[in-house]
Order: structure tokens, then sequence, then C-alpha cells
């Protein structure tokens, strides 16, 4: 019995040594999954159901390596509800009103898996700095649309990927949640 109690300690020494290189990991493979997340979704107008999952489980591995330490699995549950719930919603009431689909399940998807990685705050923010970088990204195509072609485009008709704004919500907003105690410790 004493040598299962010193095993069981050494084990989990030497796991917390080695916990910051799987979250190193587990960063460097979000921002490649996220990176291609973006690209699909602007070439094809689609977030494949794999990568959402990759983006999903690396934030849950991510949270299990650094023992919860940013937040508790309560936090990362809601932080999953309030992204994808709240899509689903604005998505609901929009093909409702438009008569057509507006926004995607991958969209929801996505903002699902961010609220596993960033937890029920910083989801909220990603959700507001997302929708403001899909605002911006709009304009500047209807601009471009008009610069091109001389004459105004009909917003209404605008159609854009709405991935790409969301991701620049989530990086953000994990950059803020992440970094911030490192800077401000």
């Amino acid at each position: 019995m004493l040598i299962i109690c010193w095993l069981i300690k050494t084990i989990r020494e030497s796991m917390l040594y080695l916990f910051p290189y799987f979250n190193y990991a587990c960063i460097c493979l979000t921002l490649y999954v996220l990176y291609q997340l973006w690209v699909i979704d602007m070439r094809y107008r689609l977030l494949p159901n794999v990568y959402v999952l990759a983006f999903a489980n690396l934030g849950l591995l991510f949270h299990i390596f650094s023992l919860f330490i940013y937040d508790d699995m309560l936090s990362l549950a809601i932080g999953a509800c309030i992204g994808g719930g709240t899509l689903y919603v604005i998505r609901f009431v929009a093909n409702w009103h438009y008569g057509r689909d507006t926004l995607g399940l991958g969209d929801v998807k996505l903002m699902a898996a961010a609220g596993l990685w960033l937890g029920q705050d910083f989801t909220s923010i990603a959700l507001v700095i997302g929708a403001l970088a899909g605002i911006l990204h709009g304009l500047i195509e209807a601009w471009l649309h008009q610069k091109k072609n001389g004459k105004a485009l009909n917003l209404a008709a605008l159609e854009i990927p709405a991935g790409p704004g969301f991701i620049i919500g989530i990086v953000i907003s994990a950059l803020i949640k992440f970094l911030d105690p490192l800077i401000f410790a």
C-alpha cells in the first residue's frame, strides 16, 4: 500500500511538471485549428464539425491540464450554453424574420466550443467583439464593392461569413482572460 501511494504521488508530481507543456501544445493546436476554420469559412462559408469539435476538445484538455485554475467545469458548461444558446436564438429569430438561412449552425457550434475555452464571463465578451468585427467586415466589403463597381451595395443582400468575426472575438477574449493575470500579477 505504501508503494502504491508513493507511485501515485510520484506520477502526480511528474504530471504537474509536464502540464504547462501540454497547455502550450493545446494553445498552439488551437491557433492552428482557428486559422483553418477562418480560411475554410472565408472560402466555402462552412465551419466543418471536425475542426469545431477539435477546438472544443482542446479547450477541455487545456482546462484539465491547468487543473481548472482559470474556470471550474460549471463555468465552462454555462459558457458553452451562453455562446451556443445566444447564437441559436439569434439564428432562429433571423431565419423566421427573413425566411431563409441567415446564420449557420457551424457558427452556433463554434461559439459553444468557445464557451468551453472562455467560461461564462468571457464568452459574452467574445460574442460582442465577434459581432462588432463582423459588422466591420461587412462595412469594408460593402465599401470595396462600391469602390469597385461605382454603386452602393444593398446591405440587406450582403452575405459575409460570421465565423472569422467570432474567431477574432474568441482570440481577443482569450488574450484578455489568460494573459491578464500574467501581465497584472
